[in-house]
């Protein structure tokens, strides 16, 4: 389930969860507690630089915001029995903020609040790790929108990176875990969340592209990646905009969160590849997501055509008689004709 991928600095990534066949809003829920909350780091020193640190960044800028975010704390993964069974994903978040984040995952000694410990969650359990969220978004024709980011920003600066953002408490009225305690309380909190995984990805396209939610598809989960520098866990969506990549273009230059990039791109899968390098490593991870979804399109197609032809094959009077082996090779030899000529 986890794959570790090496490359220099802020590139490196993790991915902490693959789900290629992408999942719907049914098929992820979440568990919303504060088991799932940061554990104080027993250096009392590290934990007393979190203001440190914090309270130098707003000196530095007073439009800084300590806002609430979920925490991520791990995940369970159903696959069923039943092959008619569908995957499901439970989501296991705590809460945190924005003040918690910059003085632990993005403290010069980040790696100090670190555990020595192959199970993810207990290596980061003194960190804030924050879950954010990114959309691969496909236009009409064919092309993936990737921003460019402002020199402005905080994180990565002038980096290429996909839309998205964070899911958010305050639109499902979290800011503490006080009265969620009943269990009725308890489902509908981790209804209102699991759905706000949802809408927050479309919020933060519709936001940061400019296109309107009613060209929008329904997102679908395809995993979480984290960066290795800082430890920045990201959930990441697929996404289809029934727009052209020229009407989103002019679109753009009206998005709400424009001032947070300075370019949108409309690329090919072979101009990404390119532009992967040059992208922090929790999008790298996303866009390794990305081809592993499409990979896994790729070979469904490949199995439906090999069924198919293989049916029409079987059905030619000339063809009964042959070898169930080479009547596949033929059918093999005819997809590779027809995805030639396509």
């Amino acid at each position: 389930m986890e794959e570790k991928i090496s490359c220099d600095g802020g590139h490196e990534f993790k991915l902490l969860l693959s789900c290629p066949s992408g999942l719907s809003p049914s098929q992820v829920s979440v568990v919303f507690d504060e088991a799932y909350d940061r554990i104080p780091h027993s250096d009392s020193s590290l934990e007393h630089s979190i203001s440190e640190i914090w309270d130098a960044r707003v000196q530095q800028s007073s439009s800084l915001y300590n806002g609430t975010k979920f925490r991520y704390g791990g995940y369970n993964f159903d696959v069923g029995n039943d092959p008619k069974q569908q995957p499901h994903v439970s989501l296991q978040l705590g809460l945190t903020d924005y003040r918690t984040f910059v003085g632990t995952n993005l403290s010069p000694i980040w790696e100090r609040y670190l555990v020595p410990s192959e199970d993810d969650c207990i290596q980061c359990q003194h960190t804030s790790s924050p879950l954010g969220n990114g959309a691969v978004v496909e236009t009409s024709d064919k092309k993936i929108l990737v921003l460019q980011r402002s020199n402005k920003v905080g994180e990565f600066p002038g980096y290429f990176v996909f839309p998205g953002g964070h899911p958010e408490p305050q639109e499902v009225g979290i800011i503490s875990h006080e009265g969620f305690q009943e269990l009725n309380q308890c489902r509908t909190i981790n209804n209102k969340v699991s759905q706000e995984m949802f809408d927050s990805i479309v919020r933060e396209v519709v936001e940061e592209i400019g296109a309107p939610a009613d060209s929008l598809s329904s997102p679908i989960f395809i995993g979480i990646s984290r960066r290795v520098m800082n430890v920045r866990p990201t959930a990441f969506f697929f996404i289809k905009c029934n727009l052209q990549s020229d009407e989103i273009q002019q679109l753009y230059s009206s998005a709400q969160d424009g001032f947070e990039s300075t370019q949108l791109y409309a690329v090919s899968m072979s101009d990404l590849e390119n532009m992967a390098s040059k992208m922090p490593g929790c999008h790298r991870g996303g866009f390794a997501l990305y081809k592993l979804m499409v990979l896994r399109q790729v070979h469904r197609e490949f199995v439906r055509a090999r069924i198919r032809i293989t049916r029409r094959l079987s059905g030619c009077s000339v063809l009964q008689h042959l070898e169930p082996s080479l009547l596949m090779f033929l059918s093999f030899l005819f997809i590779l004709f027809h995805t030639s000529v396509l």
